[in-house]
Parts: structure tokens; sequence; C-alpha cells
């Protein structure tokens, strides 16, 4: 499953290049050529990575990275800062915006290649933390006296999404008990639900798991999100 990357630069040619550099190094990548819609992307997707430039019309690579940091989804993935000035003040100032690395522009392979390398890691929990991966299994719910058995569609590291919902509302507390693939034992997991989709499915979040739990969901997700 590859990284998903958004480059976002006004420059078209520095878009191409990188665009071209990261495709061929495997990664998934979406470029976007102002800030104004890429603010709007970030709202709407998660990425694994981020690149911006610094200095663009409107919104520019600053307001960006704090929108970033700001957001539901992408607070805390790698932000790579796009810029020919390699000041102290301008270092300062995107590391107070939440930058993680700079790159300096024109982008050098040799270079890309290296920060890549220490940011692989990183992208890659990014990656874990939030995708759902497909798992059907039964699982047994149980709030208060109610107690019923419905199945998963599909699970994260943050939580998992039944078919039916038992008759569970918003906020609910609800105790689950399930199995994973090539997992030894049961789960027992603390969730709450967080959501609820048509016609009845709903979506729960995992709570304070104990920890054998919490890295026996780890292990099913880093064992299906490769490298």
């Amino acid at each position: 499953m590859a990284l998903k990357l958004l480059i976002v630069d006004d420059d078209p040619d520095v878009l191409k290049v990188l665009k071209d550099m990261l495709q061929a190094l495997s990664y998934e990548v979406l470029v976007v050529g102002d800030g104004q819609e890429a603010a709007g992307r970030i709202d709407r997707q998660k990425f694994d990575g981020v690149f911006v430039d610094a200095q663009m019309p409107g919104i520019d690579g600053f307001a960006l990275a704090r929108h970033i940091r700001a957001s539901a989804s992408n607070s805390s993935a790698p932000i790579i800062m796009l810029t020919g000035y390699d000041d102290v003040d301008t270092m300062r100032a995107g590391f107070k915006a939440g930058i993680t690395f700079f790159l300096g522009k024109p982008p050098e392979l040799a270079r890309l290649n290296g920060l890549l390398g220490c940011l692989h890691s990183a992208m890659l929990r990014e990656k874990r933390s939030y995708v759902r991966l497909p798992l059907r299994t039964v699982v047994t719910c149980e709030k208060g006296e109610n107690r019923f058995t419905s199945m998963s569609l599909n699970i994260s590291e943050g939580g998992v999404l039944l078919e039916s919902s038992g008759g569970l509302t918003l906020g609910d507390e609800v105790n689950l008990t399930l199995s994973l693939p090539q997992s030894p034992g049961l789960l027992n997991l603390r969730t709450i639900v967080i959501r609820k989709e048509p016609p009845d499915c709903v979506a729960l979040h995992f709570v304070d798991l104990p920890l054998e739990d919490r890295n026996a969901v780890k292990d099913f997700i880093a064992g299906r999100v490769k490298e």
C-alpha cells in the first residue's frame, strides 16, 4: 500500500520534478498549485506527508503548515517545506509553524532520498494509525444488560466499524470481544460510539486499551500495510 504525499507549489516545473521523482520511488503523489486548494484537500483527505512551498500567493507555506497542524486527520503528518531561503529566520518561522524538515529548491534527488530515508518510518506509522483494513469477524457487544453479536466491517488502530448497531446510540460505552486472524486468544476492547452510518452501521473508537490488546491490533495493521 503506497504512502500518499501531497505537494503544494505555485511553480509547475517544481511540481513536475518532485512528482516524477517521488512516483519513481513508488509513492502515490497528488500535486496542487495553490495554498487555498491545498487547505481544502487537507480538510477532506488523509495524507502521509506534505510538501509545501514557503512563498505562495494567498495562503503561503507557513499558514498552510499551521492549517495542517490544526486539521483533524493530518495534524501529525510530516511537513517538508520547499524553499530557496535557508536563513535562520526562515527556519525558525517554519519550525514554529510546524515544519518537520526543509528541502532546498530546485529539489535534488540525492537530498530527497536522504530526507525520505529519515521520514519513511514516521510516514509509515502515520498511515498505519489511520488506515482502515477490511475485517470480517464476529464481535460480541455488551452495554450494561444489553448483549448482542454483530459483524465487523473494518478495523484501524483507532477503532472498528460494525455492520449492525444493536440499538446503540452516539456516546454509548460498549465492551467488545473479538478475535483477529493469526492472533491467539480473544481481545477485550473498551469502546465508545462515535458515528452511525446507514443503513445500521456503527463506528466505535477504542478507549484505554490494555497494552497487549493495543499491540495485537497494531501488529494486525502493520502486517498488512507494507513499506
